[in-house]
């Protein structure tokens, strides 16, 4: 006895869209409830909420014509959404990209005026990189344990940086009170 699994809502949703891209037809809600059994196997009680969903995700157009409802999707204008989905992403890339270069640049130049201290080196070599973290992590220990070293290493962590800005501040204060003093 082999039981029959239902379709979930993204398959209904992808067999409803199959229909329209086939027939290239339009058609009203009762054509689509005899449809969609007969030959994709959406159960009719979920084809007017199948379709509802595909109407509000914009995939399937619908227009009152009278007192009908009509339905239609065509191929072309997927084609035309990826398409706009496409030039939008592309957009978005090279505006994250100019965006990556404008950072950079502004590294670049916030580093020209720093110059490197003994006692500032001396901290960034103590900072634990990744890979420490990960092997401290992965040092054994229940897993519960892992999770508690974990969030004390990045405590740990941030505690460092808190303390190499502190001591860059103070640095920089005990200079302006020399240069002052003179």
């Amino acid at each position: 006895m082999s039981k029959k699994k239902g379709l979930s809502l993204e398959e209904k949703r992808t067999r409803m869209m199959e229909i329209f891209f086939e027939t290239k037809d339009v058609f009203q809600l009762k054509d689509i409830e005899k449809i969609a059994p007969k030959t994709k196997g959406i159960t009719p009680m979920s084809v007017k909420e199948v379709l509802q969903s595909l109407v509000d995700d914009g995939m399937v157009d619908s227009e009152r014509v009278g007192t009908s409802n009509y339905f239609w999707a065509f191929p072309s204008k997927a084609l035309h959404a990826r398409k706009c989905k496409l030039e939008e992403l592309k957009k978005q890339h090279a505006e994250g990209s100019q965006r990556k270069t404008v950072l950079q640049q502004g590294i670049e130049k916030a580093k020209v005026g720093r110059q490197e201290t003994g006692s500032r080196t001396k901290l960034q070599r103590m900072q634990p990189t990744g890979g420490q973290i990960m092997f401290l992590l992965s040092r054994g220990g229940p897993r519960e344990n892992l999770a508690l070293r974990k969030v004390e290493l990045i405590k740990r962590l941030e505690y460092q940086r808190i303390l190499t800005t502190l001591i860059e501040v103070f640095d920089q204060f005990r200079k302006c009170v020399v240069f002052f003093c003179l």
